[in-house]
């Protein structure tokens, strides 16, 4: 109980929500939320694997069957439900003596703490994409992808972000953050299906990856932009332009600083000969960019990521890689699996009348984020014999990036209930369709080539992970 005190003491957090509750009720119900978080994310992962679809939609699915949607397991009080509405509460009132007058503060508490480690588990996220997205690739991709990426963003933003204003009357932040999030692109489902149809060298596929890697960077200045407005509930111009510069700023600060700091940090880790000699200094670096992203009034997960573009230019860039796969492991399935728990699916039931508008724009969506993409292969110039279809179909699916965008939304409340589920409809629908419409756009295909197994044998199970394995490889087959 000393152990539990002391947590107390040093999280205020459980200690001003479990005041009438004992504190081993709180670290109770979270290890077992944790529990059903990690078999719903494993046993998602697995069957969407096997059926050969990325894991993370499997996690996804797997977060809303335990949570509002279907068992209630994993619920939360900003869904506007109480205790009594968590099964996992009430097993811990049955089994492990939780008293009633205390279940709704341990409910509180249990709900914070999961919500943190899902916040954590992004920044985790994006510090990995960040490690694994490599400069030099993404500044030798050549105009082409970078037109392509651009369009990519601008298109479904603004025909979102005005459509849902304009037909829906939806309010302008959240069409604003429902826009951002059509315009991200998942280079890990693209990257594996051009490699099974032996695509992946075309000059179609390297535009394809060389824009989704530019989608991501673009993406993650967008998601802070739009979260930062989300905060104060209003669209101001001159903070937005604000927030463009720092963002902008930050991330080529962070790059300059890469050159100047990469030699440094080799050195500090080094000199170091405990456990954790690597890792531990990286976090410590990535943790330090997130704090200062977020005072100047950016998104943490903003310095996550540029600190991981820093990184990634260091030697030991590639034994940080492995190090920081177990870490995100653990934490990333939280944030995928919570994202799920918390979009109420009912409120798109056609049989309750007031769910049609969410239907209706949840369609909205889905149309826009499929013709905002595919008309990015129009955009490619100075190729005749190109397949611009192709180019635009590889750019449709959303995957994780597109769920980092509803996760924070829903996280400000900025969403309503119909349109962060339809965010979410459209995310699963796009990632889904991706896979065969590629397949259709490319009719005369061969089998992939043995280079192109071994890059996606070589690839890692995890969508953020897949897509700097394939490029690396890649680059050094090349290279060899």
């Amino acid at each position: 109980m000393q152990l539990l005190n002391a947590v107390n003491y040093s999280f205020p957090l459980l200690a001003s929500t479990t005041e009438t509750a004992d504190s081993s009720m709180v670290v109770a119900a979270v290890l077992l939320s944790l529990v059903v978080i990690y078999l719903a994310s494993k046993v998602g992962g697995e069957l969407s694997n096997r059926v050969g679809l990325p894991p993370v939609l499997g996690e996804l699915v797997g977060g809303v069957i335990v949570g509002i949607s279907v068992l209630h397991l994993l619920v939360f009080p900003e869904a506007g439900t109480d205790s009594s509405s968590s099964l996992i509460i009430s097993f811990l009132q049955s089994t492990a003596g939780l008293s009633p007058q205390a279940a709704d503060s341990v409910f509180t508490a249990q709900s914070e703490v999961i919500s943190v480690l899902a916040e954590l588990g992004v920044i985790i996220l994006l510090f990995e994409i960040g490690l694994e997205s490599n400069l030099k690739d993404l500044m030798a991709v050549g105009i082409q992808a970078t037109i392509v990426a651009i369009v990519g963003v601008v298109a479904p933003f603004a025909a979102g972000t005005v459509g849902l204003m304009t037909l829906f009357g939806v309010g302008a932040v959240p069409a604003i953050f429902a826009g951002a999030a059509l315009t991200a692109t998942s280079i890990g489902i693209t990257s594996k299906v051009l490699s099974e149809i032996g695509r992946l060298n075309s000059k179609e596929g390297q535009i394809i990856l060389g824009a989704a890697v530019i989608d991501d960077v673009l993406g993650i200045i967008v998601l802070a932009v739009v979260a930062s407005l989300a905060k104060d509930g209003e669209v101001d111009v001159t903070k937005v332009i604000y927030l463009i510069i720092c963002a902008t700023a930050f991330l080529l600060g962070a790059i300059l600083l890469g050159n100047f700091f990469n030699k440094s940090f080799v050195a500090i880790v080094d000199r170091l000969k405990t456990r954790g000699e690597l890792i531990i200094p990286a976090f410590i670096f990535a943790f330090v960019m997130a704090y200062l992203a977020a005072v100047i009034q950016l998104e943490a997960i903003l310095g996550a990521f540029a600190a991981g573009l820093v990184l990634e230019e260091t030697d030991k860039r590639k034994e940080l890689q492995k190090q920081v796969i177990p870490v995100a492991d653990m934490l990333v399935p939280i944030f995928f699996v919570v994202v799920g728990a918390k979009t109420d699916l009912s409120v798109l039931n056609p049989a309750i009348p007031s769910n049609r508008e969410g239907l209706v724009m949840a369609t909205f969506l889905i149309l826009v984020a499929i013709i905002g993409k595919v008309i990015t292969g129009l955009t490619v110039f100075g190729q005749p014999q190109i397949n611009r279809l192709a180019i635009g179909v590889g750019m449709i699916p959303r995957g994780e990036v597109g769920l980092v965008f509803a996760g924070v939304g829903a996280a400000s409340g900025v969403l309503s209930k119909p349109l962060g589920a339809a965010i979410i409809m459209m995310v699963i629908l796009t990632t889904f369709l991706a896979p065969p419409l590629l397949r259709f756009v490319f009719p005369d295909t061969d089998t992939a080539t043995d280079s192109e197994k071994l890059i996606l044998d070589g690839a890692a199970p995890s969508l953020t992970i897949e897509k700097p394995a394939l490029l690396e490889s890649e680059t050094d087959l090349r290279e060899s």
